[in-house]
């Protein structure tokens, strides 16, 4: 329980810093966005991989994030084994490193590619773990988000499809290269 907490701590500290750099951002004419936001194939662009996720357009966008992140990264928060910084880490890297590569020419921002990296996670995992908590988070996750992955196809102006399917495929490799096995808790031997 105190490791979920302190999960559920960092979700949320992560999600007010969130709200802190829209608010900055805004404060400063969304400067942030046109210093660190992921520019493809530009080495000044670079530092948007990790950057872009803190990075929003207007607070409607970053309100339009905030309650998945909660939901999927709550569920995250219950169900990850010690390997969440590096699901994290490799849903952000890999990620945005496509973006990077192969995204069009524009500033890419948002936290949308973490959102589906976490979504496409979340249902993977449970399809590689099959463990009856991995796929009941992957039912979840399905039932309540699958509908984002039309976000994955080309056509909304202003909104970056290669961050959401970079971030779903991102999550779906992670669920593959990261063993992230559901652990019953140990047992420990009691006395009478």
């Amino acid at each position: 329980m105190r490791t979920f907490l302190r999960r559920a701590g960092a979700l949320a500290g992560f999600v007010a810093l969130l709200w802190v750099v829209q608010g900055l951002n805004w404060v400063t004419g969304y400067s942030f966005n046109r210093a660190f936001g992921l520019i493809p194939r530009h080495i000044g662009g670079l530092d948007g991989i990790v950057a872009m996720p803190l990075l929003h357009g207007s607070f409607a966008h970053l309100m339009t994030n905030t309650p998945p992140l909660l939901v999927m990264g709550g569920l995250l928060a219950a169900t990850a084994t010690r390997k969440l910084l590096a699901v994290n880490a490799v849903v952000v890297g890999l990620g945005g490193g496509l973006v990077w590569l192969l995204g069009s020419s524009a500033i890419h921002i948002g936290a949308s590619g973490l959102v589906f990296g976490w979504f496409g996670f979340l249902v993977a995992r449970g399809v590689v773990d099959r463990s009856p908590v991995t796929l009941g988070a992957a039912l979840l996750v399905g039932f309540l988000y699958g509908s984002i992955l039309w976000g994955v196809l080309p056509g909304q102006p202003g909104v970056s499809w290669e961050a959401h399917l970079f971030g779903a495929l991102a999550g779906a490799a992670t669920a593959f290269v990261v063993p992230t096995h559901v652990h019953a808790p140990r047992l420990r031997n009691m006395r009478k």
